[in-house]
C-alpha cells in the first residue's frame, strides 16, 4: 500500500478557515460533482446537520460538501457560507430556478479554548470552502482542530492540545483517506503499543494520569464533564458506494476512533463519521471500510502529533518534540 495526500483523492476541495485568537475554526469537505455518503453518529452529546437525508430510505441520494466545526451548536452557522459559495459555483441539486446544495456537517465543543464569544459564521464558513478551492489545506491547529484539546475528564488544567489530522492510503486502484478534528474527553494512545501520546497529564514531573484506569478506580463517582469534547470526522474513498454501503463504512470506521481514543464514545462526547464516495472504482465493501478504519487510526494520530500549542494549551511538541 502506499501513502497518499488525501487531495490526491479525484474529486474533492479541502480547505479551512479558522480565528487563531478565538480558539475555533471549521473545515469543509467539497464534491463538485456531488458524493455518495453515509454517517454514524454515536455518543451521548451529538451535534449534526442534515445527517437524516443521509439515511438510506431518503431522497437525495448526493451530498456536495460535508464540513467540521467547532463553536459547539453556534458552529453550524458555517454551513450558509458553504452553501453560498457552492450555489455561486453552480453546485447542488437543481431545482430549476437554483440550485440548491447538500451539506451535512457535525460540530465539536471547543469554546474552553481561546475567546467563546468567537464561533464558525457564515463569513468563516465561506473562507473554509475559499481555501479549498486554491487547494490549501493544511493539519494541525486549523480548522476544526483549532481549539481542539484532548484529555478532559480531570478539567482543562490538565489537558493537551488536540487538532486536525488527516490520512490517505492507496491498495492498487482503490484509494481511501480521512480528515478528523480530535477534541475527545480520552486520552489518545498509539494503538501499536497502548502508550499515550496525549491526553491528561501531570507536571513537575511530566505524566500521563490514564483516564480510562481513573475512571474504572472511581467508579462509584459521578463526574460532570461536560465541557469540551467530540471528535469529528469524514472518511473519503474513490470506491463506487450506494448510501446503504457508505453508512457501513462510516460505522466501521468508528473502530478507528476506539483504537486510539480511550474511552472513546462516551455520553460526553458526540463523536461523528462521515463517509463520502466519490469515484468508480468497484471494491469490497468490508476492504473500504478495514481500510477506513487504519486511516481514522492514523488520523488521530497525525492531529494531535502535528498540534501546535494554543491559548494555554501545550501540545504534543512541547513534550515530545515534532514528527
Amino acid at each position: 500500500m502506499e501513502v497518499m495526500k488525501i487531495t490526491d483523492i479525484p474529486g474533492i476541495k479541502i480547505g479551512n478557515a479558522q480565528d487563531l485568537k478565538g480558539g475555533t475554526g471549521c473545515t469543509v469537505i467539497i464534491a463538485e460533482e456531488g458524493a455518495s455518503a453515509g454517517v454514524d453518529v454515536r455518543g451521548g452529546s451529538p451535534g449534526t446537520r442534515e445527517t437524516d437525508l443521509l439515511k438510506p430510505e431518503n431522497r437525495v441520494d448526493k451530498v456536495h460538501a460535508v464540513f467540521l466545526s467547532g463553536g459547539s451548536a453556534y458552529g453550524l452557522d458555517a454551513a450558509a457560507g458553504i452553501m453560498q459559495f457552492l450555489e455561486e459555483k453552480g453546485i447542488g441539486y437543481d431545482v430549476g430556478m437554483t440550485k440548491v446544495p447538500i451539506v451535512p456537517g457535525a460540530i465539536l465543543f471547543d469554546l474552553i479554548c481561546g475567546d467563546y464569544k468567537v464561533r464558525p459564521d457564515k463569513d468563516m464558513g465561506y473562507e473554509a470552502c475559499s481555501a479549498a478551492w486554491d487547494q490549501d489545506f493544511s493539519e494541525g491547529s486549523v480548522g476544526a482542530g483549532t481549539g481542539a484539546t484532548v484529555g478532559k475528564y480531570f478539567g482543562p488544567e490538565h489537558a493537551m492540545k488536540g487538532g486536525l489530522g488527516s490520512h490517505c492510503i492507496r491498495a492498487g486502484n482503490l484509494m481511501v483517506g480521512a480528515v478528523v478534528a480530535v477534541n475527545c474527553l480520552g486520552d489518545v494512545v498509539d494503538p501499536t503499543d497502548g502508550r499515550i501520546i496525549a491526553g491528561a497529564y501531570r507536571e513537575n514531573p511530566f505524566s500521563f494520569m490514564s483516564i480510562e484506569e481513573s475512571m474504572i478506580a472511581s467508579h462509584d463517582k459521578m463526574r460532570d464533564v461536560f465541557a469540551g469534547n467530540t471528535t469529528i470526522g469524514a472518511v473519503i474513498t474513490n470506491a463506487l458506494l450506494t448510501k446503504a454501503e457508505a453508512n457501513k463504512v462510516a460505522t466501521m470506521a468508528h473502530n478507528g476512533y476506539a483504537r486510539t481514543i480511550r474511552p472513546s464514545h462516551t455520553t460526553f462526547d458526540g463523536d461523528t463519521v462521515f463517509a463520502l464516495s466519490v469515484g468508480d472504482i468497484e471494491a469490497d465493501i468490508d476492504v473500504v471500510g478495514v481500510l477506513a478504519v487504519r486511516v481514522v487510526e492514523q488520523a488521530v494520530i497525525n492531529a494531535v502529533k502535528k498540534a501546535s500549542p494554543l491559548c494555554g494549551f501545550k501540545s504534543h511538541k512541547d513534550f515530545f518534540g515534532k514528527m
